[in-house]
């Protein structure tokens, strides 16, 4: 009997328990409230051992490797192939690889801009210049992220009429879209007026580039901080290695080794209303 009352009274206290509202024990962290979450650790920019790199911001199809090629054969600067810095990412890969990049005050972002940095100071140093330049086309849809990374860097900005770049497009190009192609075109040019309008740039055309190569170069020069050298004007005399795809232009006029003059705009072509705004506040008009 004795142990029927007590296991009738231990039933008690648990169906007490069981129907009362949870009791905080003294030592509790208290569940955080809502809208109040840590927020997501972001790194402090670490040192650049590039301070103030060059970045060529311009649309695919827009004479760019003409103007990268142009710039390497200057004795002080340094304008590899496109190197598609975007698209090099880094992986942290467990679970606590994350906390132990934090404790290094880096987070995924900063890592790659970490390694984005050490690709250009090692090219710089193999080539024995002090200037370099990235004229990697797609880097002018990412150039906050750019302006993250270098905060001193220096910009570029490479127009064309953006119905010439359809034309080159659409000749490129096995079975083109047109309508794919005006949408392409249309994302760069709307990039690049945000940069036109953000960044204290450098703005030139590529009409003007192949028209008078000798007075748009001076003004490049001019804004890098080094002599204009005769010797730009004939870069197929130096080597600026394979021309091949994904990496510029690999076409019969660059191989040339001579500035050729632009193909002009169609002036029948019909451009997409916006990209037609756009092309006039370039100066450009049909």
């Amino acid at each position: 009997m004795s142990s029927i009352g007590k296991g009738l009274r231990r039933r008690g206290r648990l169906m007490i328990q069981a129907v009362s509202p949870p009791r905080r024990a003294l030592n509790a962290i208290p569940a955080p409230r809502a809208g109040t979450a840590k927020p997501a650790f972001i790194a402090p920019p670490a040192p650049r051992l590039v301070n103030s790199p060059v970045f060529v911001l311009s649309s695919v199809r827009s004479g760019s490797t003409l103007l990268r090629v142009l710039l390497n054969s200057h004795s002080r600067v340094r304008a590899p192939h496109e190197m598609h810095l975007r698209t090099v990412h880094v992986q942290l890969t467990r679970s606590f690889t994350a906390a132990a990049m934090q404790e290094l005050q880096l987070d995924k972002e900063e890592l790659e801009h970490v390694l984005w940095d050490r690709v250009l100071h090692l090219e710089l140093t193999r080539s024995g210049k002090d200037v370099i330049v990235d004229k990697t086309p797609p880097n002018t849809l990412i150039w906050p992220r750019l302006q993250r990374c270098w905060p001193n860097a220096r910009y570029i900005l490479l127009l064309r009429h953006p119905g010439a770049i359809v034309a080159s497009l659409l000749d490129r190009r096995e079975e083109p879209d047109l309508a794919a192609i005006h949408a392409e075109v249309l994302d760069y040019a709307e990039k690049l007026e945000e940069a036109r309008q953000h960044l204290d740039a450098h703005v030139m055309t590529y009409e003007d580039l192949t028209a008078e190569p000798e007075r748009a170069t001076r003004g490049v020069c001019e804004y890098l901080g080094v002599e204009w050298e005769s010797g730009m004007l004939d870069y197929g005399s130096r080597d600026h290695g394979r021309f091949r795809p994904q990496l510029g232009d690999w076409s019969s006029t660059i191989k040339s080794g001579r500035i050729q003059p632009a193909r002009p705009a169609d002036p029948t072509t019909e451009l997409p209303p916006r990209l037609k705004t756009l092309s006039h506040q370039w100066g450009y008009h049909p």
